[in-house]
């Protein structure tokens, strides 16, 4: 009896083993690795080929993959890489629907001629392989709209020990939609990477960067971003907001008007992580970006009233949900700020709430 339970515990950890080894193998074998700099994938074009405006308004916003709304907790950010523990893996068709929903209606009804848009999905099971960019676009048939995919993964394995669970084939991105049709759009890389194997499951962080004429002689540079979350220590935003850094000055020592808008994973130099929540931080802290990280003319664009990013532990309640502030703008000396603000959404479609901002060219 001793040893018919031996063999069957062993059988059932080699098959684990056996498991684990083919999920790592297949994962590598299909890891993409995309170029530095590559170009953007073109969704639709606009008439509109020159800014003659002097004021313009921006939205960001990191739609959450319609599937991270108010009634949604999330599996990982209770450390579940192993187990679920109970928490939400997939959400349900019909929860994806209604965030899908109430992002078609931001996009319809947020007067804006920018929108920078995070966590989009093309066709990624987590979503039920809709196609969200189309929904998106559809809101503004005569706005130009751009992708760069940023995380691509055949399947991603996790909870390891909920196989038949597993988040599974992921592919989305980052978007922009614009009023005016952009000259060129690039893809480019954010430096740093997770050591493997998390690498093989994990975003290839990047930057949407877009150039529009203007009636001066200067460019508009506007950079849509996501940055990297679940990074010990900051390793890789250090990395990628030195590139970032490096970037925006060039264009405005070029003479360019350069706007950055992004989920920074990040909080504004100087605001306090812990705002809306102090002394029920629950266990979570975040960075500041670093005050001196660019030039003193600078801005920081955010609302300081309103949070623009809830945690996902639990599902959405206003009395113990930690929130702060990691959505935002910066923009360059030239261009003025009139108007910032988040809109209040109170999370019920993504665990983040847009920004929006006007904006003068000088």
């Amino acid at each position: 009896m001793l040893r018919k339970t031996i063999r069957i515990s062993l059988l059932v950890v080699a098959l684990f083993l056996l498991y684990v080894g083919g999920v790592l193998l297949h994962g590598t074998l299909t890891d993409w690795q995309p170029d530095e700099d590559l170009p953007v994938d073109v969704y639709a074009k606009s008439s509109n080929s020159i800014i003659g405006d002097s004021i313009i308004s921006l939205a960001i916003w990191n739609m959450g993959y319609a599937g991270l709304g108010k009634e949604s907790d999330f599996f990982y950010d209770s450390g579940g890489f192993f187990m679920s523990g109970g928490k939400m893996i997939r959400p349900s068709e019909e929860l994806v629907e209604k965030n899908l929903d109430g992002a078609e209606l931001f996009i319809k009804s947020t007067d804006a001629d920018f929108f920078l848009i995070q966590e989009v999905d093309l066709n990624s099971r987590r979503s039920y392989y809709t196609q969200q960019l189309d929904s998106l676009r559809a809101q503004r048939p005569d706005y130009a709209a751009s992708y760069a995919a940023n995380y691509r993964v055949a399947r991603v394995p996790i909870p390891i020990l909920e196989p038949w669970r597993a988040y599974g084939k992921v592919e989305a991105g980052i978007a922009s939609l614009s009023r005016w049709q952009p000259t060129s759009e690039r893809r480019l890389q954010l430096p740093g990477s997770f050591d493997w194997p998390t690498l093989i499951f994990q975003l290839d962080r990047c930057l949407l960067i877009s150039r529009f004429a203007t009636v001066s002689d200067k460019e508009l540079v506007v950079i849509n971003a996501h940055l990297s979350a679940y990074d010990k220590g900051g390793v890789l935003k250090k990395q990628q907001m030195a590139f970032l850094r490096e970037l925006v000055t060039a264009e405005y020592e070029k003479g360019n008007y350069v706007i950055v808008g992004a989920d920074w994973n990040q909080c504004p130099p100087f605001f306090p992580f812990d705002t809306f929540s102090p002394g029920k931080t629950d266990g979570y802290t975040q960075s500041n970006i670093a005050a001196d990280f660019v030039g003193e003319d600078w801005q920081w664009l955010y609302d300081p009233t309103v949070p623009s990013n809830r945690k996902l532990r639990s599902t959405y309640d206003p009395e113990n949900t930690f929130r702060t502030v990691i959505d935002f703008f910066l923009i360059s000396p030239n261009l003025k700020a009139l108007k910032v603000k988040t809109l209040d959404q109170q999370f019920r479609f993504s665990d983040h709430q847009p920004v929006w901002v006007q904006l003068e060219l000088q």
